[in-house]
């Protein structure tokens, strides 16, 4: 082989490709990212970046960006359907994990990645959805896509996410997503909605006898600033059932399923708009990562459902780690298993803990429910501790 710069096949412009492709092309290795869908700026709703996830867009010189169109979180603080306050957990965590826990809307978060990719000479390729890879030890491998195109390169990342087609590649029997039977609904409102309510820069969330609502800051924009979120029993209704709906109806759902829940929860339902529906998905333990020059990462390898506010944090960390191995300068099969051996551990933990976590948020008694919110008070103080490793890693010192 010459000595022209390695090329990675990135397949997926979530938040793992770019990412992975801008830390790649400092370490000399050409990226090529191809993304099933069209370009958008308007989609999906919000999410949470983690101090050990900041500590990556810091690298890449984006901290204060995030910071500056989202919004720091200082506590997520939990309460009763009633209003009952129950604990507060994250507190201080720029001070305790050296950056700030931040609210972004993943549209934003989306197109801050997609643009610092552009400026990293990075080539992103639109509206490409894969349908198989070719991989022959003594050839270029080749990604075939299914506007009958193709493209070669010396290596392939699967960033592609929990519906991942490089997984079924790597691991051609291997497990499919599963629908955990919860739903999913969120959005945004404006930051009007909360006025009279002073949660500052807290996250407010609720466990109800049923279900589970959130809302925080994510923006400084005073008209689509608020994000919020419904976390409910399916029910034997999936996302694509409810999408099916039209928004006043899907108002009118919410509004019956959260009757009675403190304020400002009716509030926040009231002045919902584009109201976004999702399956909470999970997919079981992968029994490898990679398959010759084909490696997952982020969610393609360790999906996991949102209940810990984890999943992009941990496919920032995955990016940053593959860089770096990258740049060791080991045979590819070599890296890729040093990847796995490394990360598996860390997200397997995690990803158990948000299964842990979604259990709460299903339907109990009236006498459950109680009994789980007082269960809640004493242990948010253990749990905080029990999660300060997930905060506290920081994937350039590892």
């Amino acid at each position: 082989m010459s000595n022209r710069p390695r090329k990675a096949l990135i397949i997926g412009a979530g938040i793992a490709g770019p990412v992975a492709a801008i830390l790649l092309r400092r370490a000399g290795i050409e990226s090529a990212i191809y993304e099933a869908w069209p370009y958008s700026k308007g989609i999906g709703g919000g999410l949470q970046i983690a101090p050990n996830g900041m500590h990556v867009m810091d690298e890449i010189g984006l901290a204060n960006e995030l910071i500056s169109r989202g919004s720091v979180a200082e506590s997520f603080d939990f309460y009763s359907q009633g209003g009952e306050r129950l604990g507060s957990i994250n507190r201080d965590m720029a001070r305790r994990f050296g950056q700030p826990a931040v609210n972004i809307a993943r549209a934003s978060l989306n197109e801050i990645l997609i643009d610092k990719a552009w400026c990293a000479c990075v080539s992103l390729y639109f509206e490409k959805r894969l349908i198989k890879i070719e991989d022959r030890g003594d050839q270029p491998i080749i990604a075939y896509f299914s506007d009958g195109t193709t493209a070669e390169g010396d290596f392939l990342i699967g960033a592609d996410g929990v519906h991942s087609v490089v997984r079924r590649q790597v691991v051609p029997d291997g497990p499919q997503p599963f629908d955990t039977g919860l739903i999913g609904f969120g959005g945004f409102v404006p930051h009007a909605v909360l006025d009279g309510r002073a949660i500052g820069r807290h996250v407010e969330t609720t466990f109800g006898q049923s279900g589970f609502f959130g809302y925080g800051h994510c923006s400084p924009d005073p008209n689509d600033g608020v994000m919020w979120w419904s976390t409910q029993p399916a029910h034997g209704m999936d996302a694509a059932m409810f999408r099916a709906l039209d928004q006043a109806t899907l108002k009118q759902h919410l509004r019956g399923f959260h009757r009675g829940w403190h304020d400002p929860i009716p509030d926040i339902i009231d002045a919902a708009e584009n109201i976004v529906v999702t399956d909470t998905l999970d997919v079981a333990t992968l029994p490898v990562w990679s398959r010759k020059r084909s490696l997952l990462i982020g969610d393609a390898a360790h999906a996991t459902s949102p209940h810990a506010g984890q999943g992009a944090s941990l496919a920032l960390e995955d990016a940053m780690r593959l860089a770096r191995l990258m740049q060791e300068g080991q045979e590819l099969g070599a890296t890729f298993q040093a990847f796995e051996a490394e990360r598996r551990p860390r997200t397997e933990k995690i990803v158990a803990m948000a299964r842990r976590n979604g259990n709460s948020k299903r339907e109990f008694s009236a006498s459950g429910a109680w009994v789980r919110n007082q269960m809640m008070k004493w242990l948010l103080p253990l749990g905080a501790k029990a999660m300060d490793f997930m905060y506290a890693y920081d994937a350039r010192a590892v």
